[in-house]
Formats: structure tokens, sequence, C-alpha cells
């Protein structure tokens, strides 16, 4: 559980735990904005919060009641909309909301905005102000997101807006690195212009960070460590297909939003569960094969029983058995409930592949392999994707995705054939966004005959007898993983920034990078802005402050980053590497939310809007 230990622990130590009264326990009320709640929600609990004397979590951005009594803890984002809000609770003199601020910014808060709170009444009520260096979002114990809004700025480095873009997500990037205490090396895909430009800015964000801390990156596994940055264009089909992995599969097929599963447990009874890493089953299954789920949901039930001494009805546990075991046996009743929840989960599933996505998955299997399920090459995919695209049952989302497996695996086609098949599937005009707009991505859609192949990389041989055969792709940010852990990745293809190595002069602090050195000084706040505190503007970080408690253990470290967002099957790579290479440990994530198959086509859709 690494991310969200370490983001837990520097929430309780960094902020809720920073100038709390040692003797004796003040009870405040902690505010947060609708980008840290996140990280809050992800990696602590109420139960905690509470112990350590919060009261009540608010939210920045709605009416709250005034506690002119309590001091609030503002753990917020340095954005205008964020710093009004703060501003706002304390704009009357005679009447605030709290009786003071303790202000924690996730990130560097820019000068104006600094200059801004110093000259309102809210200064006179602060009695801290520091920056704690957690701007991304731990999703699970591997996987972290940014929680961008999906932006063609960053496919098009020259367009206005895009500079500041870059900048900022290399600024949340920077601050995931400074938290797992890590200093990688830096490489990036080529192929697009903006990931160089992200590589370099992000490089003096991290120098600027080793020059405060020159521990940062030590250690001899740690000097091995890379940060990988990719463009979602690397590999369009792996956040295309549909995926039969247990997590992939129920993201992609059932209601599920928000991370929150509901389901009707009883007649009338609407059950809401979420899906995270607190149910060890769910951590347990979700990167499982839909095939072997319920198999072994059924098996561990069985185990449970048995420790328990639980009587059931019969072998082989259904969900009306689990209900009725869970009415007699209520001290049982929270472990009982996650077996009911992952069954219905499985059968759920289950009963929409068996609809029409069964036999979608091997024409979608044909196309990303070139291969058919013997290994034998496809000479006239045409035949296999056009009676999909003429079934009515088929919904136009699943079409869309079978049309652009199909231009992938053609390295684009004419506009006429497009044309052509988009009136076979009946796409409406304004859904043939979602297929267009690809091109934003590097990816060829629309090509005459004289194209250029674009370089592709060699795939590593995994299908074997074992290999489920609607599963056998593997997506491609394996093999990029493997391929520099082993040193075998294309330096071409994949550089270092400035000719960088693993393990190479990492052992020094660089100097400040002479943009940092010579950046003019934030303004100096007034005097009774600091009263009563030890109040500090910590700029870059406190993850030294506490290593034991921090990710800094001397490991080899992959970091990926995917702009454009990162899917559940490349997130399980990211943890099957990890489990087959103990040696090293794989994080990975995106800057947009996680993706599911509708949502990267609606993100597509909305490139270049």
């Amino acid at each position: 559980m690494v991310l969200k230990t370490v983001v837990g622990n520097r929430i309780l130590n960094d902020v809720i735990r920073h100038n709390q009264n040692s003797e004796k326990m003040d009870w405040r009320v902690l505010v947060v904005d609708k980008l840290s709640i996140k990280m809050v929600s992800a990696c602590t609990k109420m139960h905690q919060l509470s112990a350590e004397g919060i009261t009540i979590v608010e939210t920045l951005e709605k009416t709250r009641e005034p506690m002119p009594t309590m001091e609030a803890i503002y753990l917020i984002t340095p954005t205008e909309e964020s710093v009004t809000a703060l501003i706002n609770d304390f704009k009357s003199p005679t009447r605030p909301l709290y009786k003071g601020a303790h202000v924690y910014f996730t990130e560097a808060i820019p000068d104006s905005l600094f200059k801004t709170i110093s000259k309102s009444e809210v200064a006179k009520k602060t009695r801290s102000l520091v920056e704690v260096n957690i701007s991304f979002t731990p999703y699970e114990s591997q996987v972290f997101t940014l929680d961008s809004s999906p932006s063609s700025m960053f496919y098009s480095p020259q367009s206005p807006g895009s500079s500041s873009y870059l900048e900022k997500v290399a600024e949340q990037i920077a601050t995931l690195c400074s938290t797992l205490g890590e200093f990688p090396s830096i490489r990036f895909r080529a192929e697009c212009e903006a990931n160089r430009q992200l590589a370099q800015i992000l490089q003096d964000r991290l120098s600027a960070y080793k020059a405060e801390e020159p521990s940062m990156g030590d250690g001899s596994e740690k000097a091995k460590s890379q940060l990988i940055i990719l463009d979602r264009g690397f590999d369009i089909t792996s956040p295309l297909l549909h995926e039969l992995t247990f997590q992939a599969m129920a993201f992609d097929l059932l209601d599920i939003k928000n991370d929150v599963y509901k389901y009707e447990a009883s007649q009338g009874v609407t059950k809401e569960v979420i899906l995270d890493e607190n149910d060890d089953i769910w951590e347990e299954l979700r990167h499982q094969h839909i095939a072997e789920v319920s198999k072994n949901v059924t098996t561990k039930l069985k185990k449970f029983n048995s420790d328990k001494r639980i009587q059931s009805s019969s072998d082989k546990s259904s969900i009306r058995d689990l209900s009725q075991m869970i009415k007699k046996m209520p001290q049982h009743q929270a472990e009982l409930a996650k077996f009911s929840t992952h069954l219905h989960m499985a059968e759920e599933c289950m009963k929409n592949y068996q609809g029409y996505i069964d036999k979608l998955c091997k024409v979608e299997q044909d196309l990303a392999m070139g291969t058919d399920a013997d290994g034998e090459k496809i000479k006239d995919q045409m035949r296999n994707i056009v009676p999909v695209l003429l079934d009515q049952n088929v919904t136009i989302n699943d079409k869309i995705r079978i049309i652009l497996l199909y231009i992938q695996s053609k390295n684009g086609i004419s506009e006429e054939n497009l044309t052509k098949l988009v009136q076979h599937a009946q796409i409406p005009q304004e859904k043939t966004l979602a297929i267009r707009n690809m091109a934003n991505l590097g990816v060829n859609v629309v090509v005459d005959g004289t194209r250029g192949r674009t370089w592709s990389m060699r795939r590593r041989e995994r299908v074997t007898e074992h290999t489920y055969q609607m599963s056998r792709w593997t997506p491609q940010v394996k093999d990029i993983i493997e391929d520099a852990i082993e040193g075998k990745l294309d330096n071409n293809q994949f550089p270092f920034l400035s000719d960088q190595r693993q393990g190479s002069n990492k052992t020094q602090a660089p100097a400040r990078p002479g943009r940092q050195k010579n950046k003019r000084p934030g303004p100096e706040a007034p005097q009774r802005f600091f009263a009563n505190s030890a109040t500090h503007s910590n700029r870059y970080g406190r993850w030294h402050k506490d290593k034991a408690e921090q990710g800094s253990r001397n490991i080899g470290r992959v970091i990926v980053f995917i702009a454009g967002g990162c899917s559940f099957s490349e997130a399980r790579a990211a943890y099957e590497v990890t489990k087959e290479r103990t040696a090293w440990e794989v994080i990975i994530g995106g800057d947009t939310q996680m993706l599911t198959p509708e949502r990267f086509l609606e993100n597509v859709h909305q490139l270049g809007a």
C-alpha cells in the first residue's frame, strides 16, 4: 500500500499534527477542496482524523455552518477558486467562520495568490501557512492520478496555454517523486514533442527538490530508478479492448460511478459498496480473469465457513444461501457481505458478457494481435468486423471501438473506407469525432497512399497454452517497463533526458537550475500574518523529515506517467511486473481519471473541441 500509506502518513504528520498542542488536544475542523478531498478520503479514515482532534471534515466549495470557537485546518490546492473561498471565510472581521486558520497548500502557491492572501483579512487569522507538496491522488497502492481534465494542449505544444499546463503537470509529478524519495532518470517517448518538453520542465523541478534535500534518491538501488513519460498515442489498443480481468471488466460493463458498485442485495434493498483496497477480497480478485473469480470467491467462502464453523446448506454457495447466512450470523455480517458483493458483481459481468460481448472479444483480440487463437495471420479482417457493425444489438460505442481497432491494425485507412464503415455501423455524425480525433494523439486514422509507417515496438511473446483465447493481448506498457528494467528499451525511441543513464551522476545534488535562482522572491508577508505560530512556507516539501514512514525503501522503482490517462489493464501490468521482479516496484498513473473505454472515447471526442 506504498502510495496510500506514505500520503496518509504525510497528511497526519505534516498537516493534522502540525502545530497541534502536545499537552492538550485542540478540536479542529478540516476543510478540503474538490481535489484534496480525493486525497484525504483515499488515504485516511474518519476514525484516524477523530483521534487527532478533527471534529468534522467540510468541503470548501459548500456553504458551511460558522464555528467561531474552533480553528480550521485548510488542506487545499493553490488555485484562485480555493484561495478566494478561503478569503471569503474570514472577510468579516467581526464574524469569521472560524477562530483561526492553519493553511496547507498541496503545492507551491503562486506569488500573485500569496500576495492576495497577505493583503486580505484572513492574514490576521492565519496561524500556519505551509506548502506540503502532495499534488496527486493515490488511487491505489501503486496507481496515481493527477485529476486533470483531458487537454488537447498536451498534443499541441505550441498552442496558447500549453506551457502552463505542462508546468502544472510537471510540478504534480515532482511532488510524487519527492513523496517517494525518488530522484529518477527521466525517459520519454520521442515521437511526441510534448513528452520532451514535459521531461525538461520536470527535470528542473526535481533538481530544485534535490538541491533542498540532497539525500533524495540516495541508495544503490534507488540510483537505478527511472521515470518514463508516455503519451496516450503510444497504445490506443489497451484502453479500447473489452478486458476480461475482474476490475477492468466490471468498470467497463457495469454502472460503477466514483468506484461505488450498487446492486440489489435482496428484494427492495439496494446495497452500495466502495471498491477499494480496504476490501481484501477485492484486492485479491481484481486482477484475476473472470473465469476464475466466481470459483475463487466460492473457495474462499467455503474456507471462511470452515474456519468459523458455519454450516452451509449446500456445497455450491449461491447468493441466496449467502443472504440467509448473513441473517442468521449477524456477527459475521461484514465478512459475508463482501463475498455476496463479489459474487453479485461476477454474475452481473458474466450476464453482460454472454449477451454479445463474447462475440466482440474474439474479433477485438484478432484485430489487436493480427492473428487468430491458433497464431495464424488473419488475411481479411474486414470479413470479421462487418457482421459486428451491421448487428443492431451492438451499441454505437462498441462499434466505434471495433472501427478504431481495425484502423489501428491497418495503420490508417482511406477516407472512402472510413465513410463506408461509419455508414455500415450507422454511427451518427457527431459521434465520429471519437474516431477522427484519434489523429490528435498521433495515430494514423485517415491516410493517403503515401503514408509513412510509424515505429512499432517489437512485442514479447507471451501467449502460451494456458493463455485465455479472449485475453491474448498484453498492454504495451508491460513490455516497455520490462525492457527498461533489463536495459533493453530502445534509446532512440525512449531516450534518457540529456543523455542520462541509470545510476550515473545521481549521488550528488545538482545545482538549483538558473531559472529557480533568478526567480523573483515572493512578497514578504506582513508580520501579523505569522502571529502566534511557528508558521513557515516550506516550498520544497518535508518528505525527508520522517523517512522511516515514507516510501524511501531502497529498491529500484519505475514510475510511469501516461499523458491522456492510464487504463485498468495497464495498472494491472504494473502490479504483475512488481510481483514478478521483487527488486523492483512499479508506480503508474496518468493526468486524467482512470480510463474505462467509455471515458477514453469521451475524452478523445472532446479533444480539439
